[in-house]
């Protein structure tokens, strides 16, 4: 992890833009079709994201591209599946994460978030550095396979 990564509380200045709605640039909209996101701000070393999630809207398993971060439910409640363990024998570690709730992850952080709920959902995600990449995987019996690199500015 960088040095600026370790400085920077992700979490709290998540939790610092759940407090403030009333200061985000949008207000949260929601697509039936794929999720929402809109970049609510961004500074140096991090950047700040509205996201949305309408009951089974999700996303593939994936990495920041070497950013930490964090994310906190604003409303409704996520399901956080995290891939970890040893590379030949990756498991799954499945947590819920209701409205207040947050969690921070480091660099190296595998992970699909689902609204597997009947409720829509709102989430604030913080990163930094900003996103440049997102590696998408695939778990199969021999462990995590790439199945694409998505790139900032080209595909979100």
């Amino acid at each position: 992890m960088s040095a600026t990564a370790l400085r920077l509380d992700h979490l709290a200045i998540a939790r610092q833009f759940a407090n403030a709605p009333e200061g985000w640039v949008v207000p949260p909209r929601f697509d039936p079709v794929e999720r929402w996101y809109h970049r609510l701000a961004a500074a140096d070393d991090h950047e700040v994201w509205l996201l949305t999630w309408l009951p089974g809207q999700q996303t593939e398993l994936h990495d920041h591209g070497g950013s930490a971060g964090a994310f906190h439910v604003f409303s409704g409640t996520l399901t956080e599946d995290t891939v970890g363990g040893p590379a030949e024998s990756p498991r799954v570690v499945t947590r819920d994460l209701g409205e207040g709730a947050g969690r921070r992850f480091g660099t190296h952080h595998v992970h699909r978030i689902v609204n597997r709920g009947t409720d829509p959902a709102i989430s604030i995600h913080v990163y930094g550095p900003a996103l440049t990449t997102m590696t998408k995987y695939r778990l199969g019996p021999a462990g995590l396979h790439v199945l694409a690199v998505d790139k900032a500015g080209s595909q979100w």
